[in-house]
């Protein structure tokens, strides 16, 4: 008989009477087909239209745009056939399951993004000082319709801060997790999920090796590099994933990332103000660490997020 839920979960769990070691096979083995399939779903979706113009042309984005939204769109649909091959039952709708639902949308939206700023405190001192322009200044420019209407008319703006952060959270951590958590449990499944996503990074590889940008030797060294911040990053979202049952959360600290990049640390040891930027750092980090927990706890999010709760299969 399958093993008993705690109370709150939306997983039922196998609604067979088999063994507890063939009902947890089961599924275990179909979410891993599952996670792989969509990861190679999603990269191979960038490569099928065989243009040989880079990744950055205007053309290729708008058509991977088109692949990508297609891949992303039927993705769900994989999370629930695994859901009825393998038995396993859900308290929670699909589309709740997936992270979207209103309820608790407002916090899920605003805390994780605001526990990201911290931990990016350093970077966004070090960009304040560096910006010429005034704090009023940069506050018109950011309300100013006619910058927006030139973001949203650059592709390149579109893929990194909108497209793929929404898709890549979708199909990575929205559709990953809710396959993940019912064989592994919620932390392995943090630490599992983020590997496919790291590795759905290296096909930058080809490309870079393709249109020769830089040595194989620095080329390679950068892929590694980019998995391992990927992997990380992963991580965190999936984290923010499961403890908030949004996938509000996730894109848009995803989207802040991106705009930001990977922190300048070099920059910042020989910045000129560096004594009053070094301690920044220190103190973003901190307070991420500190308030990763309290700005995250599920009872700011409405009802028990999906996927929290032990293996429903054991």
């Amino acid at each position: 008989m399958a093993a008993p839920q705690p109370p709150g979960s939306p997983w039922a769990g196998p609604g067979s009477a088999a063994a507890p070691g063939a009902a947890r096979a089961g599924p275990c083995w179909a979410a891993l087909l599952g996670c792989l399939s969509l990861a190679c779903s999603y990269v191979g979706s960038l490569y099928v239209w065989g243009s040989p113009l880079p990744r950055d042309h205007p053309a290729v984005i708008k058509r991977r745009f088109t692949s990508v939204l297609v891949v992303s769109g039927l993705a769900p649909a994989l999370v629930w056939l695994w859901k009825e091959l393998t038995g396993v039952k859900a308290d929670t709708p699909l589309p709740a399951l997936l992270g979207l639902r209103l309820e608790g949308l407002l916090p899920a939206t605003l805390l994780p993004l605001l526990l990201t700023m911290i931990l990016f405190l350093g970077p966004l001192i070090q960009l304040s000082m560096d910006c010429p322009w005034r704090w009023l200044d940069g506050i018109r420019v950011a309300l100013d319709p006619r910058v927006w209407a030139l973001c949203l008319g650059d592709v390149r703006w579109l893929r990194n801060q909108v497209v793929a952060p929404l898709t890549e959270e979708l199909v990575f951590r929205a559709c990953m997790l809710p396959m993940l958590v019912p064989c592994t449990g919620p932390g392995p499944a943090v630490l599992a999920c983020p590997l496919f996503f790291g590795v759905a990074h290296f096909h930058h590889v080809i490309e870079q090796l393709r249109f020769r940008h830089g040595s194989v030797s620095s080329i390679f060294m950068a892929a590694a590099f980019q998995f391992s911040y990927t992997a990380v990053f992963g991580a965190y979202t999936a984290f923010l994933f499961l403890r908030t049952g949004h996938l509000a959360g996730p894109v848009l600290c995803h989207s802040f990332c991106n705009s930001m990049g990977f922190p300048a640390l070099g920059a910042a040891l020989g910045h000129p103000r560096r004594r009053a930027l070094l301690p920044a750092y220190l103190l973003g980090v901190l307070g991420f660490l500190l308030l990763l927990h309290p700005l995250t706890e599920p009872a700011f999010f409405g009802v028990r997020p999906p996927c929290r709760e032990p293996p429903a299969c054991s």
